[in-house]
């Protein structure tokens, strides 16, 4: 199923706005750049880090679809697949950080962690050359798993034989089995490299989980608001019964659950051992109205939607389940800042224009490169013989 006649014009109208909100947001951030320079690689970093989670998540829910199977990911396995082809989008967005490495992490500048007791570790791994190497194993390592699924997909598609249908999903299983692992291990030294070290003298061994978490969170909230603009289509709403968006708020719902479990979880082994050199990012995140942002957190992307989708009723109500994915979404892109800002003002909320620009920009152009890779496809994946299922699922 291609788009229809009546969802192609609407996909090129949103298009065509996301291509000019991008493009003035663009314009907004050099004009920030010039006035501001410190605050635009901080404020760019945030709006990275945000879209580039969306991206990640997608990917490690398709590799989580194709490994365990389910109807969930029949409808919503073609808006995964066109948000990971925007992985080389990310790779050219990446280099305006390049040029503000010495900007955003204090370790870049000489003599940065002099007196410190793991100043000899910290040396040789918080150096440019090196930093700069990891990012093109990270961006490497999902470049290649996103390629090889999206190419295996496609000819699973082309394919007519039963058989060789099967084979390409079992090949799909097994890769995305591995790349569950490969995604994982590399996020977890990515979000080190990219957000923990930005305060180089702390540390936790939870910081990688919690932003995992966060990249399913969000990227399941983007599939449901997604997969809700799609269904708008009749062609395309008559594979969305109830039941299925029961099994997507069930998911979000799991989501939510994990990314809160990961946070208390660091919360209470830090605290439980007061120990300065650990206690210190919760205390620059404790003061001076940074506090207020971490209730916003916990009411927003905690408490209203697991209340609400503990509701069988909201869950399969449409509306009510995309605008919670939509509280959700928002609410993590304030988690990232809250995660990065706090390292350049400790004890002291700073917000600048510019913090909500930069997403705005980086979003727009995301935005308009996914809506130009969704209709390449067919919509839904007709050769599974597995999505007849969700017409009667329910």
């Amino acid at each position: 199923m291609t788009p229809s006649d009546t969802l192609q014009p609407r996909l090129q109208r949103l298009q065509r706005r996301a291509w000019l909100v991008g493009l003035v947001g663009v314009g907004l951030c050099v004009v920030g750049y010039f006035l501001h320079p410190e605050q635009f690689f901080r404020s760019y970093l945030i709006a990275y880090m945000f879209w580039l989670g969306v991206v990640l998540g997608c990917l490690a829910l398709l590799m989580l679809h194709h490994l365990v199977g389910g109807l969930w990911g029949m409808v919503i396995r073609r808006v995964l697949e066109a948000v990971t082809c925007l992985l080389p989008l990310m790779v050219v967005l990446f280099v305006p950080l390049l040029f503000g490495i010495s900007e955003l992490y204090a370790w870049a500048r000489p003599d940065a962690l002099a007196g410190h007791g793991t100043e000899q570790f910290r040396r040789l791994y918080l150096q440019v050359p090196f930093f700069l190497w990891r990012a093109g194993v990270y961006f490497a390592v999902w470049l290649g798993l996103a390629f090889a699924l999206n190419r295996w997909s496609r000819q699973q598609e082309q394919a007519q034989d039963p058989l060789v249908i099967h084979s390409r999903q079992r090949r799909l299983g097994l890769l995305s089995g591995l790349g569950l692992v490969l995604y994982g291990l590399t996020m977890t030294f990515a979000a080190v490299d990219w957000m923990m070290s930005l305060e180089p003298h702390w540390f936790s061994s939870i910081y990688g989980f919690l932003i995992v978490a966060g990249q399913f969170l969000v990227a399941m909230a983007f599939a449901i608001i997604a997969a809700f603009w799609l269904a708008r289509d009749a062609s395309f709403a008559i594979v969305t019964p109830p039941a299925l968006w029961h099994d997507l708020g069930n998911l979000l719902l799991a989501f939510v659950l994990l990314w809160v479990y990961n946070a208390f979880a660091q919360l209470l082994i830090i605290w439980a051992g007061d120990l300065p050199e650990e206690n210190v990012w919760y205390l620059h995140r404790a003061h001076g109205g940074w506090h207020w942002v971490a209730v916003c957190l916990i009411v927003l992307h905690f408490a209203v939607p697991f209340f609400l989708l503990l509701s069988r009723q909201v869950k399969r109500r449409v509306q009510v389940l995309t605008l919670i994915a939509t509280v959700v979404f928002c609410a993590h892109l304030v988690d990232v800042f809250w995660l990065v800002m706090p390292a350049f003002f400790p004890g002291h909320l700073h917000v600048h224009w510019l913090d909500c620009v930069a997403p705005v920009a980086i979003g727009g152009i995301w935005l308009a490169a996914f809506l130009w890779q969704l209709p390449k496809r067919s919509l839904l994946p007709w050769h599974e013989a597995r999505l007849q299922e969700v017409v009667h699922h329910g």
